[in-house]
């Protein structure tokens, strides 16, 4: 770039000279104080000038575009890892593009959770109903913070084997307290209801459908396998929307390793 923008200089300057004696051999064969084989040559040499002038131009261009096509520009915003290439690697473009680094944006950052399918329905319509943009709270726990976002929407598709819809949602990042890969709480607006049945999440388990049961303490002592209707996750505990009732003695660790009707002997 530097020896093109040179050569383009030197030619500028040599045609400036070109120009000034073209000028003024003009002058001079009208007083028939030159040959007009002098002016011919001084005619020539002024055009032959304007061509260098317009050859470097375009050398100086194409240095451009070369420069252009040498630089890799961001096509985000955000923070840029380390280098997966050195300094004179050969790399590939279009099919056989090289990685040559990982750039992550950070503001605005994103959130990617699930949640069950009855919570997802109710935040759909309330969204429907106008309460846009739904906010979402998330909490940090080893850094002490909370900070509040927008759902910005779910997944058509149903997890089968959890019965969960995948959802997103944006939060503010200016100060870059919050990295990709962080683990975060995730809380919806959903409230909660005081007369609701909640178990730890250890205590549901997932029949081959993915339909959601508890092992529940019978009458009788033993153990029975029953089927349940999740609803909202309020930290690692499960609402119960049907099938258990406020009350009931369910296993809350370890059912995975009862069988359905063994005898129990339950202290609580």
């Amino acid at each position: 770039m530097a020896r093109a923008r040179g050569e383009l200089m030197r030619s500028d300057a040599e045609l400036e000279n070109a120009a000034a004696q073209f000028e003024r051999s003009q002058q001079l064969v009208q007083r028939q104080v030159i040959s007009r084989q002098d002016f011919d040559t001084a005619r020539s040499n002024f055009k032959s000038t304007q061509a260098a002038v317009a050859s470097a131009r375009a050398a100086l261009k194409t240095a451009q575009l070369e420069l252009g096509f040498a630089t890799v520009r961001a096509p985000i915003d955000g923070r840029i890892g380390r280098a997966l290439v050195t300094e004179g690697a050969l790399v590939g473009q279009g099919g056989e593009a090289t990685e040559m680094a990982l750039i992550q944006q950070l503001d605005p950052i994103f959130a990617d959770f699930n949640r069950p399918v009855a919570e997802a329905l109710k935040l759909r319509g309330r969204a429907r109903k106008g309460e846009a943009p739904l906010k979402v709270v998330i909490d940090i726990p080893e850094l002490g913070e909370t900070r509040e976002g927008a759902l910005l929407f779910a997944d058509m598709r149903v997890d089968e084997t959890t019965d969960t819809v995948s959802l997103r949602a944006q939060f503010d990042n200016r100060d870059n307290l919050l990295l990709p890969g962080m683990f975060v709480r995730v809380r919806t607006p959903n409230g909660t209801a005081s007369d609701a049945v909640y178990v730890p999440q250890r205590a549901i388990q997932r029949r081959p459908g993915g339909s959601a049961a508890v092992m529940v303490v019978g009458a009788d002592g033993r153990a029975e396998l029953r089927d349940v209707r999740t609803g909202a996750m309020v930290g690692t505990d499960w609402q119960i929307l049907e099938g258990l009732k406020a009350g009931e003695r369910y296993i809350a660790s370890g059912a995975t390793r009862i069988q359905p009707g063994a005898v129990l002997n339950a202290a609580h």
